[in-house]
């Protein structure tokens, strides 16, 4: 549909104007000649106009068709005079400018078909309410319908720059926002790439220890080199039991995708070590020993034999489950044979290598074991870190059933921490 506005205030009110208006109502001018003339220079002054009282002399005419045929503007600017009363309602002015625009083509379209400034008008078949309301706003004060239509052109071309300047600014906002969105996107997309690979890596590591404390535990029963005819009942269960666990063991090893997984492993491990323990009891005729925890500094020494009072450096002193080598070392002064795993190239204390390896010691010791002896050691980021993430099935059978979450455990919050009553 073609758009239009009226614009009543094209000149300034109250001077005099130079279109008189005849005594009778004008006949509305041909459209198709109108348009013809638009075609051709882009005003259309009507005979009734050029005939009439103090009508626009030559170089007012040559004025406008000079001021539309040179408009600096992209839309056509198209400029009309008309009789006073030739239209006697809005509707057949629209009418008759439907029929000049449908066949003129796109445009603006200025003029007057009257001698006040109610009588002026503007349409456009292709610009929408908003930008005829801007080109009005931009229109001067003029004294006469001439210098008025004469003015539109700057009108149009000040409107047309307005909104280019809003369409950069548009495409500018635009082109900052898919800037930051792709930003955002590359960050967060090399964030979880970082993260991948760091989990991999802490995966990679924290495999490796378990496979060799898979490695381990099968050259141990292995080495039990037992004849299962000629061991009773009880014997051949715990050695069952042990090589089940051993088996368990390398099965969930081949199949863990999460370094929190690594848990179920070393669980598997705890029940093989202590029934390889006590079928070798058994088969030696001495006591099975009681079901205690795995020696703390390295459980792949199998179950502890009793607690002993020891101190991490700089850490308090606190007690820790053992077997009888490690505590003769501990009593006597000297250092135990701890458990060392790699991190980053070096050899450190699997307790103190990070959250990362808290599944691993989750798995031997269970959620009991962790919130007593291991909290506030120096593997206090390791622990601090789970108890964050929430605990869980950290200990199968050991620990009571609780489940360690599926944390992300790259994180190392190390520093000196207070857990417990243990300080450092």
């Amino acid at each position: 549909m073609l758009r239009r506005l009226l614009v009543p205030a094209l000149f300034t009110a109250g001077l005099s104007v130079a279109v008189a208006a005849p005594a009778a109502a004008a006949a509305a001018p041909d459209a198709g000649e109108t348009a013809q003339d638009l075609k051709s220079d882009h005003v259309y002054i009507d005979e009734g106009v050029l005939e009439g009282e103090n009508p626009p002399g030559q170089a007012e005419q040559d004025a406008l068709v000079s001021a539309a045929e040179s408009a600096d503007t992209e839309t056509p600017v198209y400029l009309i005079m008309l009789p006073s009363d030739t239209f006697q309602s809005q509707v057949a002015l629209e009418g008759y400018m439907d029929e000049v625009m449908a066949e003129t083509g796109d445009g603006v379209y200025a003029g007057f078909h009257g001698d006040t400034p109610q009588d002026s008008f503007l349409y456009s078949p292709n610009l929408d309410q908003s930008e005829l309301n801007q080109i009005s706003s931009n229109m001067p004060s003029a004294p006469t319908p001439v210098d008025a239509l004469a003015a539109i052109p700057d009108a149009v071309a000040e409107q047309e720059g307005d909104a280019a300047a809003s369409g950069m600014f548009g495409a500018a906002f635009l082109g900052i926002l898919v800037l930051a969105v792709a930003g955002g996107g590359y960050f967060i997309y090399s964030s979880r790439k970082k993260r991948a690979a760091e989990k991999a890596k802490q995966l990679a590591e924290i495999k490796q220890m378990a496979q060799e404390d898979v490695v381990r535990l099968g050259e141990d029963i292995a080495r039990l080199e037992i004849d299962m005819s000629q061991v009773d009942e009880a014997t051949r269960t715990d050695y069952g039991h042990a090589m089940d666990s051993y088996d368990r063991a390398k099965a969930t090893l081949d199949g863990i995708r999460e370094p929190q997984d690594i848990q179920q492993v070393t669980n598997a491990l705890e029940d093989g070590r202590y029934y390889m323990v006590a079928t070798r009891a058994r088969m030696n005729g001495d006591p099975v020993p009681d079901r205690r925890q795995p020696c703390f500094f390295n459980p792949q020494h199998g179950p502890s034999e009793q607690d002993v009072q020891w101190a991490p450096p700089g850490g308090a002193v606190r007690a820790v489950p053992a077997c009888a080598v490690c505590t003769r070392a501990v009593l006597s002064g000297h250092d135990p044979d701890v458990r060392l795993v790699e991190v980053d190239g070096e050899r450190r204390p699997y307790y103190d290598a990070g959250p990362a390896y808290a599944p691993y010691a989750g798995g031997y010791f269970g959620m009991s074991m962790m919130m007593g002896m291991f909290s506030g050691m120096m593997m206090g980021s390791m622990m601090g870190s789970m108890m964050g993430a929430g605990m869980g099935d950290m200990g199968g059978d050991m620990g009571g059933g609780e489940d360690l979450g599926g944390g992300d455990f790259g994180g190392d919050f190390g520093g000196d921490m207070d857990f417990g009553g243990f300080d450092f």
